[in-house]
C-alpha cells in the first residue's frame, strides 16, 4: 500500500477537487461536531464558499458579522465579539474531528488563528496537483503515467477534455441538487411557516382582538341626491386606530395564503370565552387591556410612568435596565423617535389557545411588529439569535424600529426569550 504524507500549501483550483472539499465540508458538519448548532455551519459555509470563488476580501470580521450575523454595518466589533468567539469555537471543533481515528487520509479544512480565510490540505498532493487513489500495487503491475495495468505494457492514456469533465461535473452538480434541495428544505420549513404552524394547524379560525375607542358622539351624514350637502346625527361610534388595521391587513392576508379563516373583535367586546375557542392575535399594547393582560407576567412587558409621558418595555430580570423607551413629549414634538415593539408567540395560561402579540409603544412599533410577522427574511432572523427547539416553546421578541416623521423604519430584533 502507497502511503502519502499531508501536502500542505495545495488549494483546489479545479471544479472536481472543489467538489472534493465541499463534500468534506459537509461530512464535517455532519458530525456531532457541528451538527447540534446553526452557528458554527453556517459561518463555515459561508468562509469556504467565498474562499473557494476567489473572493477571501469578504472574509473580514464586519462584513462577517453583517452577512451571517445580520449585525448592523457600523456595530462595534470591539463590543461584540461573536465573529472572533465563533471562529474560535470552529477551530477546536475542527481540530477535535481531525484528532478522531479514521481522519488521516481525509482532505483537511482548517481555520487559521487569526484570520478568517481557509485553508486545505490533501494528502500526497501540493498546490496545483490532481487527486489520485491509493491502491495497493500488485508484484507485476506496470505504471505508466496515470495508468495501471497488471500484467500489460503500458499504452497512451486517452485524455478527457477539460471542457468534458466540466459539463459532466455541471450535470452530477445538478442533479444531486434536483433530489437534496427539495428534501432539504422539507426538512427545514422557513421560519414564519413554523411560527404560525400551530394556527395553521387549528381547525378553528383565529380571532383577531384590536383595540377600539368609543371617540366619537354623533355623526356627519351625506344626503344621496345632493352629496355636498351633510346632516349631523347624534351616534356612538366606536373607532379603530389606522395603524392597527396595517397588521391586522397583513396578518389575516398571511393567513389567508395558508387557507386560514379569521374574523376581527373589538377589545373591549372580546371575552375569555371568545379566546378560549381557538388562536388568537393581539394587536396594540397601551390601548389593549388584553394584550397588558398576556404580557403582564411575561419577562418583557410594558410599563409607563404616572404622567403616562413615558413608556418602555421592561425586563423582569433587570427592572432597572431603560433601553427600550419612548419619549411621547418627543414623539408629538418631532415625530422622530425610536419606537419599541413586543412580538410574542405562546400558549396563553388562560385560554390554553395559541396566542400571537403585535404590539408596539407607539403606533409606529405596532406596524413595525405587523411587517416583522409577514415577512420571511426578517422573520429568518429568529433562527439566527433564539436557542434549538424554540419552535416548540413559547417565545417572546424586541422589536426596534426608527420612526421619521411617524413613518416607521424596518423592524430589528433586539432581544429575544425563550421558555
Amino acid at each position: 500500500m502507497l502511503a502519502h504524507p499531508l501536502a500542505e500549501g495545495w488549494f483546489p483550483t479545479t471544479p472536481a477537487d472543489q467538489a472534493l472539499v465541499q463534500q468534506q465540508l459537509e461530512k464535517l458538519l455532519s458530525t456531532s461536531h457541528f451538527n447540534s448548532s446553526r452557528r458554527y455551519p453556517s459561518f463555515l459555509r459561508f468562509v469556504v464558499h467565498n474562499a473557494l470563488t476567489g473572493q477571501t476580501d469578504l472574509l473580514k470580521e464586519r462584513i462577517l458579522g453583517v452577512e451571517i450575523f445580520r449585525r448592523h454595518a457600523d456595530y462595534d466589533t470591539a463590543t461584540d465579539p461573536i465573529v472572533r468567539v465563533t471562529a474560535a469555537e470552529i477551530r477546536k471543533r475542527i481540530e477535535q474531528y481531525y484528532q478522531e481515528a479514521g481522519h488521516d487520509a481525509e482532505i483537511r479544512i482548517s481555520l487559521p488563528s487569526g484570520s478568517y480565510v481557509p485553508q486545505f490540505s490533501h494528502p500526497g498532493k501540493t498546490d496545483g496537483q490532481a487527486a489520485e487513489k491509493v491502491v495497493a500495487l500488485p508484484a507485476n503491475a506496470v505504471v505508466y503515467g496515470h495508468q495501471t495495468l497488471a500484467g500489460e505494457h503500458p499504452r497512451a492514456q486517452r485524455k478527457i477534455p477539460p471542457s468534458s469533465r466540466l459539463i459532466v461535473f455541471c450535470v452530477i452538480v445538478a442533479a444531486l441538487l434536483a433530489v437534496s434541495v427539495p428534501a432539504w428544505r422539507s426538512l427545514h420549513p422557513p421560519v414564519i411557516k413554523t411560527f404560525w404552524a400551530p394556527f395553521v394547524a387549528s381547525s378553528e379560525p383565529v380571532l383577531f382582538c384590536i383595540a377600539d375607542q368609543n371617540q366619537y358622539s354623533s355623526i356627519k351624514l351625506r344626503d344621496a341626491a345632493d352629496p355636498q350637502k351633510e346632516t349631523t346625527l347624534t351616534d356612538t361610534l366606536t373607532t379603530v386606530v389606522i395603524d392597527d388595521v396595517s397588521p391586522l391587513i397583513n396578518i389575516a392576508g398571511l393567513l389567508r395564503t395558508y387557507g386560514k379563516t379569521y374574523h376581527a373583535q373589538p377589545e373591549v367586546t372580546t371575552s375569555l370565552t371568545d379566546l378560549r375557542r381557538g388562536p388568537s392575535v393581539f394587536i396594540g399594547a397601551f390601548d389593549n387591556g388584553w394584550t397588558l393582560r398576556l404580557t403582564g407576567p411575561l419577562r418583557f412587558h410594558f410599563a409607563n410612568d404616572p404622567e403616562m409621558m413615558h413608556f418602555w418595555i421592561e425586563d423582569r430580570s433587570n427592572p432597572a435596565k431603560r433601553d427600550w423607551v419612548l419619549d411621547r413629549g418627543v414623539q408629538q414634538r418631532t415625530g422622530t423617535y425610536k419606537d419599541y415593539a413586543i412580538v410574542a408567540r405562546m400558549i396563553d395560561p388562560n385560554s390554553d389557545q395559541y396566542a400571537v402579540v403585535a404590539a408596539g409603544i407607539g403606533r409606529g412599533g405596532t406596524v413595525a411588529a405587523g411587517e416583522f410577522l409577514v415577512d420571511a427574511s426578517r422573520m429568518d432572523e429568529i433562527s439566527r439569535v433564539a436557542p434549538k427547539g424554540w419552535d416548540r416553546k413559547n417565545i417572546e421578541v424586541i422589536l426596534e424600529t426608527q420612526i421619521i416623521e411617524g413613518r416607521s423604519g424596518p423592524p430589528r430584533i433586539a432581544a429575544v426569550h425563550v421558555w
